[in-house]
């Protein structure tokens, strides 16, 4: 998964990979001239005594090492370059993929692991490629010309090579096998704790108001300690690694003196060579080492690749048409034609055979008890999901033949929950159509009942709003909602229970103002409560996924009677 993500953004950055490559390839040449030039300086100048040629060579040495320095740092900027420049390429990805999810594919992944995988996720494929790019290309170079050298200055010490190699192979072989498994969990974990935590964050008023912080607290502190553990054991194994491969390098590096010491008594070998040796065996334990680190990377860069992997990969079920379909006369006009919807893997379908139009220039609202389908009818219509059978058709086209941004530039939504982005008043009012002018925002502002508070704030239309709408009351950030949809001025505006937070003589004004501003549009209100569509134009009443009742008001009083059932018991008998 590592290869095929690195494959897909890595060509991009083809030219300073090759720079950083051709780069480490000189400098681990000049490392592996560096120890041949210190036997001759030994062999050549100490042993003879000729004090010029000690300083020659030195020279030489001096010369080579400041130029490693220069195509060191070169190589590090460059590739610095290029892992941030792919961890930025990643995360683009990941955000454009999660944009075009549909609600089921929100759901199957989960806010909390969408957010570790473009974060933590992404950092550990970055900092793998930044050691990549730093030490993955020198280290075997180092590793097989440290070898050959080696060989080349005394082939009589090289059987301890034959066994050093193989011994390191097998322990870096046996890290692999066990951390890869452990990583991909750790990363699972860190998923979970991240649920946990926003969980108590965002709900810390309901965790407080049922007394359930102890509670909540010893989740978390399973979630926690299981992550430890799984943390504890990845450190185990390289806690046994680490001490394994330099007790390897150890008892080579005694067996080199040992048996280097007699080849020197001997005379069958010059001490300089011993010191090449030597030397080369250290380059080979660095390049090991460095083998050992990306060990530890690639392992939680590859887990990390398959879980950005599978968000990148996924196609939303809600797809752009391969043809796009604009209608000829956009009327603004919404139609559902004997539609069924079921959510994945529930029993029975939410909405079955729903047939009714939502007329331009009209008002219609969607009444019925808790659960019988009032917000998915939006949903539907919004392609947050798409229908299981039948057809919803906008300006007379079905909402799958065309394209989302076409579809979504007509709709203006109000959602039950308002939500806020941080910035500015003006900042969300101006999300829709950017374009907007302050005189239009204060009109948006007065339809939807919010100049006065928003008029009492020091900057006004400059004046913050937290992530969320968090430091506005609940009615206060529905009616910036409200405000934030009329300033889009749509073709077709979508009122989803946008007004449980407003007192009844807020909601009526609004309602009138709103009712004059939108008269051209095609509205469509679902809400909880009676007194908010009493004078809708038309009113659809759903019961289990059903339309049991159409008409207005007065109709299905006379003809509904779930419809009189919800009258009553909100408006009481008599109203009835």
């Amino acid at each position: 998964m590592l290869l095929t993500l690195l494959r897909r953004f890595l060509p991009a950055y083809a030219g300073p990979v090759v720079l950083v490559v051709a780069l480490l390839v000189v400098q681990a040449l000049g490392n592996l001239y560096l120890p041949n030039l210190n036997a001759e300086i030994i062999n050549d100048g100490i042993a003879k005594g000729d004090i010029a040629f000690i300083w020659r060579t030195g020279g030489v040495m001096l010369g080579i090492t400041l130029g490693l320095v220069v195509l060191n740092v070169v190589a590090v900027y460059f590739a610095s370059r290029v892992s941030m420049g792919v961890g930025r390429d990643v995360r683009a990805a990941v955000f454009e993929r999660v944009q075009m999810f549909s609600a089921r594919e929100m759901h199957r992944f989960g806010t909390p692991s969408l957010i570790t995988r473009n974060t933590n996720d992404v950092q550990q494929v970055q900092l793998f490629l930044q050691i990549a790019l730093t030490f993955l290309v020198s280290a075997p170079i180092l590793a097989v010309g440290g070898v050959v050298m080696a060989v080349r200055e005394d082939a009589t010490l090289s059987w301890i090579l034959v066994v050093v190699v193989p011994l390191m192979a097998v322990v870096i072989g046996s890290l692999m096998v066990r951390a890869v498994p452990l990583f991909r969990a750790v990363q699972t974990k860190i998923d979970t704790i991240t649920r946990i935590m926003r969980e108590q964050i965002t709900g810390v008023r309901v965790v407080r108001a049922f007394i359930r912080v102890p509670a909540e607290q010893r989740r978390f502190g399973v979630a926690n300690r299981d992550l430890m553990a799984t943390q504890l054991a990845v450190n185990r194994i390289f806690v046994l690694a680490f001490p394994s491969l330099l007790g390897i390098m150890n008892v080579s590096t005694v067996a080199i003196i040992w048996f280097g010491a007699h080849l020197i008594d001997s005379g069958d070998m010059p001490i300089g060579n011993l010191a090449a040796f030597m030397q080369y065996i250290f380059q080979i334990l660095f390049a090991v080492m460095a083998a050992v680190f990306m060990v530890i990377l690639i392992p939680r860069a590859e887990a990390s690749s398959q879980r950005i992997l599978e968000v990148v990969d996924t196609t939303s079920t809600v797809a752009e048409p391969a043809h796009p379909v604009t209608p000829a006369v956009p009327t603004g006009a919404v139609r559902f034609d004997d539609v069924t919807f079921a959510y994945p893997h529930s029993e029975r379908p939410v909405l079955r055979g729903l047939s009714f139009s939502v007329r331009p220039g009209a008002t219609t609202a969607i009444i019925g008890g808790t659960g019988s389908g009032k917000t998915t009818v939006v949903d539907l219509i919004t392609r947050a999901f798409d229908a299981t059978d039948g057809r919803i058709l906008v300006d007379g086209a079905d909402v799958r033949e065309q394209s989302l941004e076409r579809l979504w530039s007509r709709l203006a939504l109000v959602p039950q929950n308002a939500y806020l982005f941080k910035g500015t008043v003006a900042e969300n009012l101006r999300f829709g159509r950017p374009e907007a002018t302050d005189e239009e925002l204060w009109q948006a502002l007065e339809v939807a009942q919010a100049r006065d508070f928003v008029a009492a704030m020091t900057e006004q239309l400059d004046a913050p709003i937290d992530q969320g709408g968090t430091n506005v009351s609940g009615g206060q950030r529905q009616r910036l909602a409200i405000a934030r949809a009329i300033v889009k001025r749509p073709a077709i505006y979508l009122f989803d229970d946008c007004f449980s937070a407003l007192d009844a003589a807020t909601d009526a004004r609004l309602r009138r103002a709103l009712h004059a501003e939108t008269a051209d549009a095609t509205v469509l209100i679902v809400a909880q409560r009676v007194s908010t569509i009493l004078h809708a134009d038309h009113i659809v009443v759903l019961d289990e996924g059903r339309v049991v009742g159409a008409g207005t008001h007065d109709e299905l009083m006379r003809t509904s009677e779930e419809y009189r059932e919800i009258v009553e018991s909100q408006l009481g008998a008599a109203a009835a």
